[in-house]
């Protein structure tokens, strides 16, 4: 089967129209795409930034009801040192006072003791 010229002529012309309306809709959509992408993006990014907001704003709260709590035991350890004073009648003696430095060198979770000297100097060593 042969061809007619005519419908080779037409062939190419289809295919001539053809490849310019693809290279027009590409002309005119790539621009679009690039638009939409930069908008996605920018919706993306600006998402990342309301939720990284969010956070600090969580972890602000946090800190802020730590440093209350923290506050109201400082209160509460205040009280209790009034009230043992209190019961002391109000004079602190050397020997309450020695009592406190003992009971708080208890409570510490380090090993070191300084014994007070009369120079003033912590005793490096220690023998039995």
């Amino acid at each position: 089967m042969t061809t007619s010229p005519t419908s080779q002529l037409r062939i190419i012309v289809v295919s001539i129209i053809s490849l310019l309306a693809l290279i027009v809709l590409l002309m005119i959509g790539i621009p679009r795409y690039n638009v939409w992408r930069q908008e996605m993006k920018g919706k993306a990014e600006f998402a990342q930034a309301e939720q990284n907001r969010k956070i600090r704003i969580e972890e602000a709260k946090a800190n802020l009801e730590a440093e209350k709590l923290n506050a109201q035991a400082e209160i509460e350890r205040a009280k209790g040192a009034a009230e043992a004073i209190r019961i002391e009648n109000g004079s602190l003696t050397p020997t309450y006072i020695q009592y406190l430095w003992v009971r708080q060198q208890n409570l510490a979770t380090n090993k070191v003791v300084y014994i007070p000297t009369e120079a003033c100097l912590p005793i490096l060593e220690a023998k039995n």
